[in-house]
């Protein structure tokens, strides 16, 4: 019998339904990974599993069991029970998830205390253990640190820690290498497979089709709260029958030449009824049967009426036009350098002579581990924290050891897509305020306001629905498209974007990509585009910096480095690149 069996799971909010007919099972020792744009039910269905659907869910399945127990009338005290202990749970927001007024080593042992699962004196060698595991570099002091002070991609490591503490016999896992560098997530998905292998069941919720394709044995695609194909990782990613799974892997930075637009421009149609196939409106198969209904749910395969092979590349594919000319520079950082003290009071340079420069017209990647500095520079060079030693300039003047007054008639001109969404958002204003006191700054008022507002968002590929909706409300992939509009309500001449499409899956991520180099395209602004897929900094990056230990190591055209990398480090980032799902050879 299946570890965990779920059968035709149907999970509605008011006005929402979310999930539909879902069903799927699970042994030990497997990995079923779903994948899905943000939306598309992913998380709600991993949720539900754990008892965390939230209060104005209802929850109806024709079978939901795990080891043979019935979970549909699991109250909260039996759920407690069963999370932590039985199923572990990994969600996407690590800053969200941890408490800000608990050290690292106090959440960690959290689950050592609740669940009895070793004597307190043996806690803080556990502890220890487990951060050691998933990677954390100096444990002992890491534990010793709050939330705030680690990194996104530290943080996210301590969380898979917390979740691993007591040893669950089935781990969901919801994006858990979305904010990881190439090496920690190898590092990562090599603690998962040996999990998996001593027999620990996995449901992985991801939108990294690579990840997926390196540990996953099934794969479940998953539109608008459907299973719409659902079979083995090596027939689905390979061989994808689905237009909205093909649609997925076309959209993988990697699977096409650099400057060919990724994102798939929609199909417009009737819509779909309340039965019918979600993906109608955008499949250019769908038929009146589609909108009707959805066929009966397959046990492996496509959940479609017109299945077929992926249709061939065009000839000429859809190419964006490069900048015309790339100008002169408008971000000069020369010679910067950062100390920090840490928590034991020693201190630690987090930035160490650091120079690039930044031209009109240009997209500059800056790779490199977490903690390499890359956040930390980028803040320096958008006027978020002085250097101790060394200068930015912008637009050719000082821009660095200035009063914020003196700053403020160019701060319009050089915007950010931060690292983390929502600790930028003030968490009472909804989405509508959120952009529009960024739109407000350009002196648009009352209609003319608004209209801007919506036509951002239909920049970044988001439903006006949630211009009400409040930050908390919102996926990680929907506040991030948030950030991302609200960094572009000002037209800026720089944008500095770290981390941009971490959150997103890969078909919104081709959108937010397609954008950034429309955007230097059309207005000639520069981007400095800091982030640890290499894949995805290749494909819109003229020139590449690769980061270690608060230094450049390496910089240069994007092609050269990639291609010859001369420098050790950039050899081990680039080795431990997974192979990309539908890639070309």
């Amino acid at each position: 019998m299946s570890l965990l069996v779920v059968d035709g799971l149907d999970v509605a909010f008011p006005g929402v339904h979310a999930v539909r007919d879902v069903s799927f099972t699970l042994d030990a020792g497997e990995c079923l990974a779903i994948v899905g744009e943000s939306g598309s039910g992913k998380s709600v269905t991993a949720r539900t599993l754990v008892g965390l659907a939230g209060d104005t869910a209802t929850v109806r399945a024709r079978a939901l069991t795990f080891d043979g127990r019935d979970l549909t009338g699991v109250r909260e005290a039996g759920w407690r029970r069963v999370r932590g202990r039985e199923i572990g749970l990994v969600l996407q927001d690590a800053l969200v998830s941890l408490d800000p007024l608990r050290t690292v080593g106090a959440e960690v042992g959290e689950a050592l205390r609740v669940h009895g699962v070793v004597d307190r004196a043996d806690r803080p060698a556990r502890v220890r253990e487990l951060l050691d595991g998933v990677g954390v570099p100096e444990p002992d002091r890491r534990a010793r640190q709050y939330p705030h002070q680690l990194s996104g991609g530290l943080r996210q490591r301590a969380l898979i820690a917390s979740a691993l503490a007591a040893a669950p016999r089935l781990l969901i896992a919801d994006e858990p290498t979305t904010a990881l560098d190439v090496t920690v997530q190898a590092q990562v998905l090599k603690l998962l497979r040996r999990l998996k292998d001593e027999g620990t069941a996995l449901l992985l919720i991801s939108h990294d089709l690579s990840v997926v394709a390196g540990i996953a044995d099934r794969v479940a695609v998953m539109y608008g709260g459907v299973v719409v194909e659902h079979g083995p990782v090596r027939e689905v990613l390979d061989d994808p029958r689905h237009p909205y799974t093909q649609a997925l892997i076309a959209a993988v930075p990697g699977t096409r030449p650099r400057g060919v637009r990724l994102s798939i421009t929609p199909v417009d149609g009737a819509a779909p009824g309340p039965d019918g196939c979600p993906y109608a409106t955008r499949c250019a198969r769908a038929d009146d049967d589609c909108r009707a209904a959805l066929p009966a749910h397959p046990t492996s395969g496509p959940r479609c009426r017109h299945p077929g092979p992926a249709e061939p590349a065009p000839v000429e594919p859809d190419r964006i036009a490069p900048a015309s000319v790339v100008g002169d520079a408008l971000v000069e950082v020369t010679g910067i350098a950062k100390r920090f003290r840490a928590p034991d009071r020693t201190w630690y340079d987090a930035v160490k002579d650091v120079s690039f420069t930044l031209a009109r017209g240009e997209t500059l990647g800056l790779v490199g581990e977490s903690g390499s500095g890359k956040t930390t520079a980028a803040r320096i060079a958008l006027g978020f924290a002085e250097p101790d030693e060394g200068e930015v300039r912008l637009f050719g003047e000082p821009w660095s050891g200035l009063r914020e007054r003196a700053r403020r008639a160019r701060r319009t001109r050089i915007q950010t897509v931060p690292q983390d969404p929502l600790g930028s958002f003030d968490p009472r204003y909804p989405v509508e305020r959120v952009i529009g006191e960024a739109v407000a700054r350009t002196g648009r008022r009352g209609a003319d306001r608004r209209a801007r507002v919506a036509d951002l968002l239909d920049r970044v590929g988001l439903s006006r629905t949630v211009l009400t909706r409040r930050p908390r409300e919102l996926s990680g992939g929907q506040r991030q498209r948030v950030s991302i509009a609200r960094a572009l309500a000002t037209d800026p001449d720089v944008l500095v974007c770290d981390e941009p499409v971490s959150a997103l899956d890969v078909s919104i991520q081709a959108q937010i990509l397609d954008l950034l180099l429309d955007l230097r395209r059309d207005t000639g602004a520069a981007v400095l585009f800091i982030s640890h897929d290499l894949g995805v900094v290749r494909h819109v990056s003229d020139r590449v910096a690769v980061m270690k230990d608060g230094a450049i190591v390496e910089t240069g055209p994007v092609d050269d480095v990639f291609d010859h990398p001369r420098h050790d480090y950039t050899r081990e980032l680039l080795s431990a690149l997974p192979a990309r799902a539908g890639a070309a050879t």
